[in-house]
């Protein structure tokens, strides 16, 4: 694997990550600590569970920091935010607590993608920018020249 030249990562980039993949962790966990334990639907636990399994296959993406993770994660965290507010609406307590901390979770997750993708692309823009207004380097002359033909 070669080294390629990166940017320093600017601390605004770092902090979005940073709370996206935490949000993310602390939506899985409150799903399933939602469905099995504290306010399951159906007593002993229900099936809703199986609802964290799809906020657990973005998690290694954001983990290692993929572009693409962070857009479609922004559009598929509305699924759950949409769950979040029909279930607040609906439920009685405690599950109308949980379903309103769903969805501050899922509207912190969102921010925290969007922001990090928009950062990242205007760094990336800014690192282009620098790099055709610094000048190429000097070919040396004799490097120009081709080499004489010799005659026999």
């Amino acid at each position: 694997m070669t080294d390629i030249a990166r940017p320093a990562t600017a601390p605004e980039v770092a902090a979005t990550r940073w709370v996206a993949a935490t949000s993310l962790i602390a939506l899985i966990a409150l799903c399933l600590a939602w469905e099995l334990v504290i306010a399951p639907v159906r007593p002993g636990g229900s099936w809703l569970a199986i609802k964290a399994l799809p906020l657990c296959i973005p998690l290694a993406g954001i983990l290692k920091n993929r572009m693409y993770t962070y857009r479609w994660v922004s559009l598929v965290i509305w699924l759950y935010f949409t769950e979040g507010v029909v279930r607040a609406w609906s439920d009685k307590a405690p599950g109308n607590w949980l379903a309103m901390a769903e969805v501050a979770l899922c509207l912190v997750l969102f921010a925290a993608c969007t922001l990090h993708v928009r950062l990242r692309q205007r760094n990336a823009r800014a690192l282009a920018a620098t790099q055709t207004l610094a000048p190429a380097p000097a070919e040396p002359a004799s490097a120009s020249l081709e080499p004489a033909a010799q005659k026999d």
